[in-house]
């Protein structure tokens, strides 16, 4: 369970929004949509713990065993790293009390249902945009972390990419998990994720996705 109590974010002393108050419940599936610059990815980051809010709180309620996994933007990560695709998804499983045959085999799995079967060795910076996503989507499906929070996870996918994010995205949440999807794409976000909270800076509002992406103008930005 996630709850906002009275939630800032943002710059110091600018404050993107009014103060968030929300609860979303265990095995729940929400999209944070709103214009460029309004403070989706900050929110993601100050509910992951990677960035402290500038008052209020946020509380999660999650088993301790996983925790939460949080999926960046690729930009911040270093394509330099001398890593390859297999070590970066492997990376994952780390905290994971599995044998190690099971986790060669979950490994295995996990490569397969991205896409990613004979690109083990490719290095980072050998990869496309849509490899590269695909990557660390698969790292992310190993954590089996309750909470799963996506920034702009579509990001760089083709149609085969994107397919497979919803698919994943779906089983994660048929599964209980709590999933939180920042998402630019409303017609995705539309068809697939039930609940949305719309950021503005005179506030933000939570409602179901068909109602409140109707409701914004056709020349709305995401």
């Amino acid at each position: 369970m996630i709850r906002c109590q009275d939630l800032c974010w943002g710059a110091p002393g600018q404050p993107l929004t009014p103060p968030l108050n929300m609860e979303r419940p265990a095995g729940s599936l929400t999209a944070i949509i709103g214009a460029n610059g309004s403070g989706k990815s900050s929110l993601l980051k100050v509910l992951a713990g990677l960035q402290k809010p500038l008052s209020g709180k946020v509380v999660l309620e999650v088993p301790r065993r996983g925790g939460v996994s949080f999926l960046p933007q690729q930009q911040h990560l270093d394509r330099q790293f001398p890593i390859n695709v297999q070590e970066l998804v492997a990376a994952g499983a780390w905290g994971n009390k599995h044998t190690p045959l099971i986790r060669k085999q979950l490994l295995q799995s996990a490569l397969d249902d991205w896409a990613l079967t004979g690109l083990e060795r490719r290095p980072l910076m050998a990869l496309s945009g849509g490899e590269l996503q695909r990557a660390l989507l698969a790292r992310l499906s190993l954590a089996e972390a309750p909470l799963l929070l996506l920034d702009e996870p579509h990001a760089a996918l083709d149609e085969q990419g994107q397919a497979l994010l919803w698919k994943h995205i779906h089983g994660w949440h048929a599964e209980g998990r709590t999933v939180v999807v920042v998402c630019h794409d409303l017609a995705a976000v539309r068809q697939h994720i039930p609940q949305t909270l719309l950021i503005k800076n005179t506030g933000c509002t939570l409602g179901r996705s068909v109602e409140l992406i109707a409701q914004q103008p056709c020349a709305w930005v995401a």
